[in-house]
């Protein structure tokens, strides 16, 4: 796609820092765009790709792209249904990944009914809120930036809600984790609420190659003819596998996509089942 000098280029809307900025870049990189090479640089123009980046704090990304004033963003789901942007999310990207859950001392609750009455402290007010509204609890939601664990401690709040990784430093602050997950967020594409701008659908295919290649690798064996079928249900391909014959009298070279998770596993089965020269190479792009 060659930028047309009539036509406008397609703004997109990246994490400038944090969690989602490298793992942005790298995936956009493997989507041939351009990308830049000092993080001080706040805007990129990509020419040949018809786009424009911008490089904006990941909770003001919703809010430009749900005004209009951007195309397109990345950004956390969490930032996306927190800021309450007139935007909406048009696919996962399969990075970021985080769990969004209730933590407070042992024995201050054990369900988001039991929050009732209680002050909750939290980065993230509308997320919280509209939790709590949908259980009917009322409850003071208090919004303080970052750091929320020593709000217990320091007596503005009773419980927290916040990003879990894997909970050490809630436990380190005398806290833990009841209740249900308020909410599971990853990293996803969004647009404004209703609106596809043009050049969308190229763009959105590209990321979609970088998850597929992502997800899955080629693998290549030779097969005796006779077993063929048992082996095509080992790797049963995105459609069906490329079988070919070999110069070799009674094999078969079969190829397919498979997953990249088990991979390993399926070589075995594969050696088992009389396959040979099991090859699994990276796939750098694919378009379904």
């Amino acid at each position: 796609m060659t930028l047309d000098p009539g036509a406008a280029a397609l703004r997109i809307a990246l994490p400038n820092k944090g969690s989602l900025s490298q793992a942005a870049s790298d995936m956009l990189r493997e989507a041939g765009y351009r990308q830049r090479r000092d993080t001080k640089e706040l805007t990129l123009t990509d020419p040949e790709n018809s786009v424009e980046f911008f490089y904006l704090r990941p909770r003001d990304i919703a809010v430009y792209v749900g005004e209009g004033t951007l195309d397109v963003g990345i950004t956390g789901r969490d930032l996306l249904l927190d800021s309450g942007a007139k935007a909406e999310e048009a696919m996962e990207l399969g990075f970021g990944g985080s769990r969004f859950r209730f933590a407070a001392r042992p024995g201050t609750a054990a369900s988001v009914a039991d929050l009732a009455g209680l002050r909750i402290a939290t980065s993230y007010a509308g997320v919280v809120g509209a939790h709590l509204e949908r259980h009917g609890v009322p409850a003071s939601v208090i919004r303080l930036d970052g750091a929320v664990e020593s709000s217990i401690q320091l007596g503005v709040a009773d419980v927290i809600a916040d990003v879990v990784e894997t909970g050490s430093t809630l436990r380190a602050a005398g806290l833990e984790i009841f209740g249900e997950e308020i909410l599971r967020s990853e990293a996803v594409l969004i647009t404004r609420s209703g609106h596809l701008p043009e050049g969308f659908e190229v763009f959105r295919r590209r990321l979609e190659g970088v998850i597929v290649a992502r997800t899955y690798v080629m693998m290549d064996y030779d097969i005796p003819q006779e077993r063929v079928e048992t082996a095509v249900r080992l790797t049963p391909g995105i459609e069906t596998p490329t079988i070919s014959p070999l110069q070799r009298e009674g094999w078969v070279a079969v190829r397919a996509m498979v997953p990249r998770a088990g991979s390993q596993r399926m070589m075995d089965d594969l050696w088992d089942a009389g396959a040979k020269a099991i090859l699994v190479t990276e796939i750098n792009a694919c378009r379904l």
